[in-house]
Formats: C-alpha cells, structure tokens, sequence
C-alpha cells in the first residue's frame, strides 16, 4: 500500500523593505534557490527570441545578493493584451504557469484601461509589453512554480516619489498604473517618499495578481536578497522568505494561487465558495468573455447551464467555484461584466484527491502525466494535453494517437 505524506504546503513571502520590481523578484528568487539553468528552460518554451538571462552575485553594503539581468532590444511594436494572450497561451508551458502569467498581464491591462479611460481591448502596452517585461513575469511565475511554492505572500509596499519617463511623457512616481493595480488590489502601503521608482508597475501586478498582503507563520528554509538596478544609499533589494507554511488560516482554506501541484497531497476537506446568478438578457460572447475572466483570476471551476427563468424566457445560470479568498474579487467581476444586479453564495465542501505527474518517454518523446490517488490507491492517469499536442504538431500525428502512446508509456511505469 502506497504512503502517504502528509506535508505542510511551501510559501513564500516578499519583504518588500525597498519596493518590488521584476528584475529584482527574478533575482531574489534565484539567491533563495532556484536554478538559473532551469529556469532558462521553462522561458524558451515561450518560443521567443532576442531575450538572454543571468545573473551576478554581489555584496552592497551590508547585504550579499543576486541581480538578475534580462537582456532584449528595445522593440518599437507595442503588443496588446490579445498579442500577450497568443505568445503565453501557445508555450509549452504547464496549465499553471500560462493562467497565472495571463492574470498578471491581464490585470496591468485592466489598470492601464482605467488610467487612460478606455478599454483592456484597446490598450496597447508599452514597456510592460517589451520582451524584458514578458521574461520578467513569466520568470517570475515559473520561478515560483519550480520552486514549488503553493502560496505567496507579501509586506505593505513602499512606493517612491518624483518622476519618471515613460512612453506617453513623464510620470510621476508612483506611476498611475502601479496606484492602480494597487488600488484594485487593496494592497497596503508605506509612507516612503525615496525620490525614485521603488515599485514599478510588473512588480506591482506580480503581488497584486498572486499575494495575499500580510506575513504569515513559516518554518523557514531559506532566504533570498534580490538587487534593483539602481545603486541608493540604502540597499535597494527585495527579500524573499520560503518555508513551510505554518499558518491555520491558510491551510483551512488553501490559497488560489498555487504555482505547483507538489508530489504528495495530504487527504482533505477543502472549503470553497459557489457563486451562482440567472441571466436572459445578456450576449453569449459577452458572457464567454466574463467565464474567461474569472478562470484568468483562478477560478476552481465554471460553467454555464440552459434554464427557463420568469415568463417563459431562455436564461443560463452562471456558476463558479472560487477559493474564499478570490469571493469579493468575483463578485466584482460578474457584477461588472454581466448584466446581474445580485449574486448568491454559499460555501461548499470537497474532497481533494492525492495527485502527482511523472514523465513518460514515448517514440515521439517525453510527455508529462497527471496521476490520481485516493487513500493510497492511484485511481486513474490523464497526459498533459500541453504535451501531447506539441508532439503531435512536431511530428504531424493526430493528437489522438499521442494520447494511445503517452497512455501506453504510462501503463508500463506502472
């Protein structure tokens, strides 16, 4: 009979002590840990080139640490989010790493459509849609993904003062989309008026998409320093905490922003909240759009369902199934991108199976398999579709066919 292991969930926490920008988050990241090499193979899988990544270990001051550099040309194109959504969504990244990395893009969309008074279809990015911002986010996530972090954490946020340049002119510090994405957020902040940018808008969007805003109980394991680019007379660095999470608020409820599912899953209850609303007056591409919007801000589950409402007329029901702490963020959502004027809840409970995924070499390569156990016995495997469908386009074999071999790989590691 297999063993299970019980574990307590890895976390992470940015001590945001000098403010957070990518570049800096990289490289705290890489002092904690991570693997530059392995973290150089989940970007290539972007199928982007002209991006090189290292890094250097130095001391400032007091404090050793590591600066990460990206290096890319300036680029005069100037992607929308829908261009983003096409290079993220097409990698052969997992499931994980490609929702999380589009929610953070999404939400600087969102927050740079607010500033300008217009709409996320409409705004075309400018230096967060440079290919350096693009290696800094999706660096970011997938740093924390090979890291196995399942929760992320984050200090109250300083933020600068003056002025900066940017594609429209200058700006002035905080920048209007940082306030923005902080403010959608509610992240709390500092009184720090350093005349510089201490958090830029990439940083800013990478907490706002994935932090929850306070510090947590960790058994620490190790510790990062990550340095900006500019040289202050204090240490310009961001700190990263990782350890165990040692926190009943957090493992009663387990946080939406999971980067990793980790080899050993203890057998659980899992407290959820269901989000229901009726509609009959409303576009079905309008109401795919807000689906989509709330599986890009980590959804559980959502769907759509046929129902007769008043007076006869066709409606849909549209549920979802959010993590607790997502609840007032959805609500939001369906209010604003639907034509509801309420939305009921309540909370559900769900067992969670035990899961891992193996690797399984096949005639046309490697693939990734998902497999699922329950009380010590594994119940099923399922390929990773990612896998399976860039094989097939490699080597021009039905998607259907690679399915047969992964299976068949994975019978016999069994």
């Amino acid at each position: 009979m297999t063993k299970v292991i019980f574990s307590m969930p890895r976390a992470i926490y940015f001590d945001c002590f000098s403010g957070i920008s990518g570049d800096m988050a990289l490289g705290a990241l890489l002092d904690a840990g991570l693997s530059l090499d392995a973290l150089r193979m989940e970007l290539q899988r972007l199928n982007v080139t002209g991006w090189e990544l290292d890094a250097t270990r130095e001391v400032r001051g007091p404090l050793a640490g590591t600066q990460a550099h990206v290096m890319a040309p300036e680029q005069h194109v100037h992607r929308t989010l829908h261009d983003i959504r096409t290079i993220i969504s097409g990698a052969a990244l997992a499931p994980a790493i490609i929702e999380r990395s589009l929610r953070v893009f999404t939400l600087l969309a969102e927050a740079e459509a607010r500033v300008h008074g217009t709409t996320v279809d409409q705004i075309h990015f400018h230096e967060v849609g440079a290919l350096d911002a693009l290696i800094d986010i999706v660096g970011v996530v997938a740093g924390l993904a090979l890291l196995e972090i399942e929760h992320v954490f984050a200090s109250p946020l300083p933020l600068g003062a003056g002025w900066v340049r940017s594609a429209h002119g200058p700006i002035p510090v905080p920048a209007p989309a940082t306030l923005a994405l902080l403010a959608a957020a509610g992240a709390p902040i500092t009184a720090d008026e350093t005349p510089f940018e201490l958090t830029t808008p990439t940083g800013a969007a990478l907490l706002a998409a994935l932090a929850t805003f306070r510090r947590p109980r960790l058994r620490l394991a190790s510790i990062g320093y990550g340095f900006g680019a500019r040289h202050l007379e204090r240490p310009n660095a961001l700190r990263v905490w990782i350890g165990d999470l040692d926190d009943p608020r957090v493992e009663e409820h387990p946080a939406a922003h999971a980067t990793h599912d980790r080899e050993q899953h203890a057998l659980a209850n899992d407290t959820v909240v269901l989000l229901e609303t009726n509609i009959d007056d409303q576009p079905a591409e309008q109401l795919a759009y807000a689906v989509e919007r709330l599986r890009q801000m980590g959804a559980l589950d959502v769907w759509l369902t046929p129902i007769q409402m008043k007076k006869g007329r066709a409606g849909v029901l549209l549920a979802a199934l959010m993590p607790v702490e997502l609840e007032e963020r959805a609500v939001a959502l369906l209010l604003r991108e639907t034509s509801t004027f309420g939305v009921r809840r309540r909370l559900v409970e769900r067992h969670i199976c035990d899961r891992d995924s193996i690797e399984v070499l096949t005639p046309l390569g490697v693939a990734r398999v998902k497999r699922k156990h329950w009380r010590g016995e594994m119940l099923g495997v399922a390929p990773e579709y990612e896998d399976c469908a860039q094989l097939a386009r490699k080597h021009s074999v039905a998607l259907t066919s690679v399915y047969h071999m992964v299976m068949q790989a994975a019978a016999a590691e069994a």
